[in-house]
């Protein structure tokens, strides 16, 4: 079987990686790629956006089935353009429709589908500028620090956490005017959860669901979680206040609900689903949800995976994902994310990285990468994710640490407080 993974971070490489080792593949290729993903299929220069340009390819390649990596395309309706037409509606695409996509592409439909269900969620309000004059009564209901989010997709730098209530209305009016693009033409404002962050994921086929391995990942660019909030510094997994109890909570809480409220509204969901969740005093709430898997986390859940992950996909493919094992590494795996100087503001590409041969005992997957006359150079913010296995969680991150100082390229920068919280 030859499959086709849209895609060039770090998750696509972690996919890529764990598809390679099921012999039920023939051949992997991804689009566009990074320098990494080339060493484990074959890269193709597409726009996973350009539907009609992945139709080309599928044909050309004779692809078997499409994986969707980020969340771009599945917002902007790949699925159902797959569906629709006589040449693809044949070829499974993994990944959610149009409709089921907006609980990410849209944090208004998602927090309006978490209250109509009665799960878990911070109190919110959202603004457009037809009532953006009522913003400041709601703000004066909330407690600081407030929380504004774009409505829509902005790249993982959508959400704003402010301290002064000046400040939050300044955002807020600078968001609307513009500062996402489109995707602040609605805002939402929500209440402040005090917690610790995870990320939970599932597979499902609409029908049945088996749950990934969790993960806690790191967004801020500063040690101690400070400074601006950017796509992934790192991640830990298991999370070990993730126990029976706390993951029995977010089950019966917040996953079978989801599910029995996609199957209420007529929404049928074939893919990952992401939930990023708050645990506030050993209570699970959603702070949101991604139609995909996350980055830095695939980075971390996918190795964790002994079982064949193509098995379960397959099983999405087929609607027999309940007839699927899954059997989970109980080791630890941590990940250390090397990013270029200045990111997530301005940072310069096309720096030349060395030593990605010396690392050892862990494995390197690309995010920002690509080969330039022989040489692996930078080609995006965040460049590399150093991952380790451990018996504990200290014992992961000293490898993936000492593998991280083995790697250099101009203004490397990487947090050295992984886990720090945990």
């Amino acid at each position: 079987m030859n499959i086709l993974i849209l895609g060039s971070g770090g998750r696509e490489h972690a996919l890529a990686w764990k598809l390679a080792q099921s012999k039920k593949i023939t051949r992997i290729f991804v689009g566009p790629g990074n320098a990494g993903t080339n060493e484990t299929g074959a890269n193709l220069k597409i726009d996973p956006e350009d539907f009609e340009e992945v139709k080309k390819t599928v044909i050309d390649n004779k692809i078997d089935m499409v994986i969707v990596g980020p969340e771009a395309p599945l917002v902007a309706g790949i699925h159902n353009f797959f569906r629709t037409d006589e040449v693809l509606k044949t070829i499974p695409l993994i990944g959610p429709d149009k409709s089921a996509a907006q609980l990410e592409g849209s944090k208004d439909f998602a927090k309006a589908f978490l209250t109509r269900h009665n799960i878990p969620t911070a109190r919110y309000k959202s603004f457009d500028k037809t009532n953006l004059q009522e913003a400041p009564y709601f703000l004066k209901t909330l407690k600081p620090p407030y929380v504004i989010k774009a409505d829509g997709l902005a790249a993982g730098k959508g959400v704003l956490i402010v301290d002064d209530i000046h400040e939050a209305e300044e955002e807020l009016k600078a968001i609307i005017g513009g500062k996402f693009g489109s995707a602040g033409q609605k805002v939402v404002i929500e209440q402040y959860l005090k917690g610790i962050e995870l990320s939970v994921f599932i597979i499902t086929d609409g029908k049945s669901y088996k749950l990934l391995p969790e993960a806690k990942d790191y967004k801020r660019i500063g040690e101690g979680d400070t400074g601006l909030n950017t796509g992934g510094m790192g991640a830990v997994s298991p999370v070990p206040f993730a126990g029976t109890d706390f993951m029995e909570k977010v089950r019966i809480r917040i996953i079978d609900p989801t599910m029995k409220g996609l199957s209420e509204e007529g929404i049928e969901y074939k893919g990952f689903i992401f939930f990023g969740l708050m645990n506030v005093s050993s209570d699970p709430y959603v702070i949101e949800y991604n139609s995909r898997l996350g980055d830095p986390e695939s980075e971390v859940i996918l190795p964790r995976i002994k079982s064949d992950l193509f098995d379960l996909i397959e099983g999405v493919a087929k609607g027999d994902l309940a007839e699927r094992n899954i059997e989970i590494d109980k080791r630890f795996v941590t990940t250390v994310m090397l990013v270029s100087g200045g990111y997530p503001g301005h940072y310069e590409k096309g720096k030349t990285i060395f030593g990605l041969n010396n690392a050892k005992n862990c494995v390197v997957f690309h995010a920002g990468t690509q080969v330039s006359d022989n040489s692996v150079v930078t080609s995006g913010g965040r460049v590399v994710a150093v991952t380790s296995w451990g018996t504990t969680m200290n014992e992961a991150l000293e490898s993936s640490y000492k593998n991280a100082e083995l790697i250099s390229f101009e203004n490397i920068y990487y947090r050295t407080d992984i886990g720090f919280d945990l």
